[in-house]
């Protein structure tokens, strides 16, 4: 880590954490000056955008309210896959006894140990976004709310400031639902889950999402008994639909998760640290209680203390900065990225729009949004990993496909390691093997979905995909294989007729040898 800052003796995870990345002793900025671009909000979008305008010589200065590192780092991608990895090893050593490893099946996970590994991880992790380093590249780190006082102008805890460009990334927060006493009761999310010290007893999860998912799988693996509320048909319901069958199966099968799907919480109540849910499935009123509820069913953008009105920033209907296919907002010189303008929010693509927002705000650029090729990755046991167009999008849009499907069940490393539940699936235009999208359902899903990636954007085409040797035995030969599936369906009936035809000629009874 980039960042050599000595603590005090006795102090915990967090404390170092929140020293390094909102300290309390931080300078605060000199009244009315001006940046050449001020960037609010530091979380990924906000980091990228400040840590590569001040490399290419920008005069910057970046506002966090709270954290540096944002959600990513502190609330969301950091600690949930830190416990993801522990849950995984502890489902490892539980199912042992399929390799002949005996003795394993009573492991216990001490809770306490687990999260204490998380919060030392992230602190570990947290010097690459700290204050300190951001100071070192050049940039001017300040601490407080920032608030549009005109078009090129803001407040900062009282302070006048001016731009000349500025980039507005203070991400997203989790999205609390109208239901009647929720507010009123006990309830968690991704902001607060990771600071629980006890494992629940029963934690009941309200969204099927990927961050309920993966919650979900985790907890249970911990040793919890949980139960899933889903409002829709399937979760995951922006995967493919065999790919959220399959991620259902493996949570009610083997991971002991109580999926309700078609299913809404009416009514909450939290008494004597019990809360009492009262759900509707299939018209049927039923009741349960848990000791910890976790409200996942999505996020919306952190935008009201930004007072956007005042520098004629718009917002769309659905609460999101307003901005064209140049990150541009309705005020030309803000622009935004990352969760505060897209419902996509993924953190490789915070980073990806921020550099758009650079090129373009400060370089007359004309880079586009609308050309990025977004992957995903849902880090439940199987990986759900996705690329591209899928077939209910190409429907709408009018374009004909064909797809081929891979079972890892028939790739020879997947099975040897005892994981061959899942597929590659490859849709490429119909008559052609251009890709145009991709999902992949297996261990190590979100690694392989790069090489798909990076077939699309080379335009690399399943026939020569299928030209590529891949090592033996590898989970990535699944692709390939793919490869290979099509070049079969060109093999058609006249060509193989004329195939035996030539054969037959080139080796007839009466040719010499």
């Amino acid at each position: 880590m980039t960042d050599t800052q000595s603590f005090p003796a006795g102090q915990t995870d967090d404390d170092r954490l929140r020293q390094l990345l909102h300290p309390h002793d931080w300078p605060t900025p000199q009244r009315g000056r001006t940046w050449q671009l001020l960037v609010i909000g530091g979380g990924t979008a906000g980091l990228v955008a400040a840590a590569g305008a001040a490399g290419v010589g920008a005069q910057v200065a970046m506002i966090e309210q709270n954290l540096l590192g944002g959600d990513c780092l502190n609330t969301g991608c950091v600690p949930s896959k830190a416990l993801i990895s522990t849950a995984r090893q502890a489902a490892a050593v539980r199912n042992a006894a399929e390799f002949g490893i005996v003795g394993t099946e009573a492991a216990r996970v001490d809770f306490s140990a687990v999260m204490q590994r998380m919060r030392s991880l992230r602190e570990q992790i947290a010097p690459h976004d700290s204050a300190e380093r951001f100071r070192q590249l050049g940039v001017d780190v300040f601490f407080g709310s920032a608030t549009f006082t005109g078009p090129a102008s803001i407040e900062l805890n009282g302070v006048p400031l001016n731009f000349h460009r500025a980039i507005i990334a203070t991400g997203g927060q989790p999205l609390i639902p109208a239901i009647p006493g929720l507010s009123e009761s006990a309830y968690l999310t991704t902001e607060t889950l990771f600071q629980i010290q006890q494992l629940p007893e029963h934690l009941v999860v309200l969204g099927g999402g990927p961050i309920g998912t993966e919650m979900a799988q985790t907890f249970a693996r911990f040793g919890a008994r949980v139960t899933l509320i889903e409002s829709g048909a399937q979760i995951l319901n922006r995967e493919d639909s065999d790919a959220a069958a399959l991620m259902q199966q493996q949570l009610e099968q083997h991971d002991g998760v109580d999926v309700l799907l078609n299913c809404r919480l009416l009514q909450v109540s939290t008494t004597a640290g019990i809360t009492q849910l009262v759900l509707s499935q299939n018209d049927q009123t039923r009741k349960i209680s848990c000791d910890q509820l976790l409200v996942a069913v999505g996020r919306e953008a952190r935008v009201s203390s930004l007072n956007l009105g005042a520098a004629g920033v718009d917002l769309t209907p659905d609460g999101l900065i307003r901005v064209n296919d140049f990150l541009q907002t309705s005020n030309s010189a803000i622009y935004a990225a990352g969760d505060v303008c897209t419902k996509l929010r993924f953190t490789h693509l915070a980073d990806r729009m921020s550099r758009i927002a650079i090129r373009n705000s400060l370089f007359a650029g004309r880079a586009r949004f609308s050309k990025l090729q977004i992957p995903r990755c849902t880090y439940t046991s199987p990986e759900i990993a996705q690329v591209g167009i899928d077939p209910a999008t190409a429907a709408r849009a009018g374009i004909l496909l064909d797809t081929f499907t891979e079972p890892f069940a028939a790739n020879d490393r997947a099975v040897l390691a005892g994981c061959p539940t899942g597929f590659v699936r490859i849709h490429v235009r119909r008559g052609t093997d251009r890709i145009l999208g991709a999902v992949i359902v297996g261990e190590h899903a979100g690694e392989l979905i790069s090489e798909v990636s990076t077939a699309m954007a080379g335009r690399i085409g399943l026939k020569r995909l299928a030209d590529i040797i891949h090592p033996y035995p590898t989970q990535a030969d699944a692709i390939r294989r793919i490869g290979d599936q099509y070049m079969r369906t060109r093999l058609t009936p006249f060509a193989s007729r004329t195939l035996k035809r030539w054969l037959n000629w080139r080796f007839r009874p009466d040719q010499s040898r």
